[in-house]
């Protein structure tokens, strides 16, 4: 098998992010043929080859882009000389495909009650890569959790300590007491998740707020957090209050971006 299509499966195994380039059509003289590959990581590393020089940079950087953006392309390049915009002298035509393969969503549920165990279910359903955290240890087991990727039994503010929180993490918070937000919260909040969400009434929500404000935490970073968490579908059971806040992650993941969420 070739080698760069064995390293582009053990990412998708492992979920890492990285752009599939492929020469997938040739006409005269070029370096590479058709069906030379290049895988393109998120830090601009390479391995394997579009024939290096100007094409291979400028596949590169649309490579990255590609990885931003989540679209593949097709791309043109000429190697004329005497065409405005050549990338080489060899004296063809080039034609590669990117497609980018995106490291999987992560879904953080901190909590390990009924709540969060109908999140993890509905969520590995989904395809989210499902984190499970509870600071109880007893309480934080794959016998509990079987449908959980990783489990994290630590309290909230070691949990960025433990994995990489970044715009591809949704939070869902389903813990068992407002003591537990007001000390765990702080160190979320110095990550860029894409959504931070809370269980709990508005009476729990304005005693949480107030002590965050109490210790330091802004007012802009308060309103990064969506409180009372899911939509507003008259949700009782577990099962049902999963499915609203599993809706409301769904929505902010694929609403347009440049519209604002709800």
């Amino acid at each position: 098998m070739d080698k760069v299509l064995d390293i582009l499966a053990e990412c998708n195994r492992q979920g890492k992010p990285v752009c599939l380039c492929v020469i997938v059509r040739t006409e005269g003289a070029v370096p590479r043929h058709a069906g030379s590959k290049m895988l393109v990581f998120p830090d601009g590393e390479t391995i394997g080859t579009v024939g290096g020089g100007g094409v291979e940079a400028e596949v590169t950087q649309a490579a990255l882009e590609a990885l931003r953006s989540g679209k593949p392309a097709l791309l043109h390049y000429s190697l004329k000389a005497q065409n405005e915009g050549s990338v080489g002298v060899c004296g063809g035509e080039v034609d590669i495909y990117l497609e980018p393969f995106l490291a999987k969503t992560k879904l953080l549920v901190i909590g390990a009650g009924h709540v969060g165990k109908s999140v993890a279910k509905f969520g590995k359903l989904l395809g989210f890569q499902v984190i499970v955290s509870d600071d109880r240890a007893e309480h934080c087991t794959q016998e509990e959790f079987p449908d959980a990727d990783q489990l994290l039994p630590v309290p909230m503010q070691m949990i960025p300590e433990q994995i990489e929180i970044d715009p591809h993490t949704y939070i869902v918070i389903v813990t068992r007491g407002s003591e537990v937000d007001v000390d765990g919260l702080p160190a979320l909040l110095k990550t860029q998740p894409a959504y931070i969400g809370l269980i709990g009434s508005r009476r729990r929500w304005e005693a949480t707020r107030q002590a965050l404000l109490a210790q330091g935490v802004s007012e802009d970073d308060l309103k990064r957090i969506k409180c009372p968490i899911g939509l507003d579908i008259h949700a009782e059971t577990p099962d049902e209050i999963a499915i609203s806040i599993l809706a409301e992650i769904i929505e902010r993941k694929n609403a347009p971006k440049n519209l604002p969420s709800r």
